[in-house]
């Protein structure tokens, strides 16, 4: 690993608390910890800004990617201006990728699902024509594949797809998270791959959350100390089936029936949030947005307008659901187990295959909530004794399957692999 020292990370958004900037910020600890440097370009970022490139165009929801996005995707024919279009940013945004290379002395690259799921088209060809130009040793960290998303099953884009995402180049090393997605790389695209599932630092006890800092938190939800919290740390997107959220709420029967959820509601439009803000009112259960008050803990301590770190969150809410359809891990999963709360969880396909079989202690449903999944969770609420068995038995489990460590192990192994071999 002697000719590796400086790291550059891409992707269309490094920032805030989704899934993608969190595990970033997770393997870029791993490594700085192992004395590399960590660089960062994206399209908006929240990192270091003497360590970061910042293209707006890079950006998913820049106007112009949006655009693009909506003359490829849901429809089969994609005309002569929108070829153009997507040629012209794509080889801007490249022309990026080398600046950002020689500014900071890049020697490997970490691309962070922007070769995996087609979010914007212009960048993965951007990335994969500077890979196959330059054999620049490339670390391509998948989080979820276009063909496990419905909305990109139709498309104007098949070409660029099969060539882009993700691309099959001499210099590059998969890494996809988890066991089926492994296997369906290897059979759509023929990709040879290693799993690395997503991670905490379960080496380091969480810092508990002040009771002061909780009962600001509830007072500014509207809830009394003695009134049940649920969390839905999540986004506000059709697979985190937050229905089924609402439902459980309704069915606990609670003085305050709230659900609390954590992240922004509109990544992928406003529809579903009205949708679930609706069912919601019908079964009497308000839905409270957190987002605003909820910031990385970088930005909670530059003093910004967010209050409180998702840490704070977790350590405040009594019970945690996560009904999702699908994931493509489940770092609020991780999330949970760390901050030693109870969880209430949907089988979801990866759960199934590849967190289940650890066996961890939580509540499970199977595509719908029941009486019997209400009672056990308000029965576990009430014995402590129990609940406590609980949460220790899943951070030991946890701290087993998914620290830092096994991430240090898989990392440190790749990029030494990529130090001694080009195309």
């Amino acid at each position: 690993m002697n000719n590796i020292k400086n790291i550059g990370f891409i992707s269309t958004r490094i920032e805030g608390t989704d899934g993608v900037s969190l595990e970033i910020e997770k393997w870029a600890h791993v490594l700085e910890r192992n004395d590399f440097d960590c660089f960062y370009f994206a399209g908006t970022c929240d990192r270091e800004p003497e360590k970061s490139m910042v293209v707006p165009e890079t950006f998913f929801n820049h106007p112009e990617i949006r655009e693009i996005q909506n003359k490829c995707i849901g429809t089969t024919h994609r005309s002569a201006e929108t070829s153009a279009k997507i040629r012209k940013i794509s080889d801007f945004i490249k022309s990026n990728i080398y600046t950002f290379i020689k500014k900071f002395d890049i020697h490997l690259l970490i691309v962070e699902n922007a070769l995996a799921i087609p979010m914007h088209i212009p960048l993965g060809l951007a990335i994969t024509e500077f890979i196959a130009e330059t054999c620049f040793p490339v670390i391509a960290h998948h989080h979820d594949f276009y063909w496990e998303r419905d909305r990109f099953i139709i498309n104007a884009a098949k070409d660029y797809l099969d060539s882009a995402f993700p691309p099959k180049l001499p210099s590059i090393r998969h890494v996809t998270i988890n066991s089926l997605a492994s296997e369906q790389l290897s059979l759509r695209k023929g990709i040879s791959n290693i799993v690395i599932p997503n991670v905490y630092d379960f080496a380091k006890e969480p810092e508990k959350t002040s009771w002061e800092i909780c009962k600001e938190m509830r007072k500014l939800a509207g809830l009394e100390n003695d009134d049940i919290m649920v969390l839905q740390p999540t986004r506000v997107v059709p697979r985190k089936w937050i229905e089924r959220a609402v439902e459980m709420v309704y069915l606990m029967n609670l003085k305050k029936p709230k659900l609390f959820v954590s992240h922004a509601a509109f990544d992928e439009g406003d529809d579903y949030f009205k949708r679930i803000n609706d069912y919601a009112d019908i079964l009497g259960v308000e839905i409270i947005a957190l987002d605003k008050y909820i910031g990385s803990e970088r930005n909670v301590k530059k003093n910004n307008s967010k209050k409180f770190t998702i840490g704070n969150v977790y350590d405040c809410a009594d019970i945690i659901t996560y009904p999702s359809g699908y994931e493509g891990f489940g770092n609020a999963f991780l999330e949970t187990i760390y901050h030693k709360k109870p969880i209430i969880v949907n089988r979801y396909s990866i759960f199934i295959a590849d967190i289940e079989p650890k066996n961890f202690d939580v509540i499970t449903f199977d595509g719908f909530v029941t009486e019997k999944t209400v009672q056990k969770t308000l029965s576990l609420l009430k014995d402590k004794e129990k609940l406590n068995l609980m949460i220790e038995k899943n951070y030991n489990l946890g701290k087993r399957f998914f620290s830092y460590e096994v991430l240090e192990f898989h990392l440190l192994d790749l990029v030494k692999c990529l130090s001694l071999r080009g195309c």
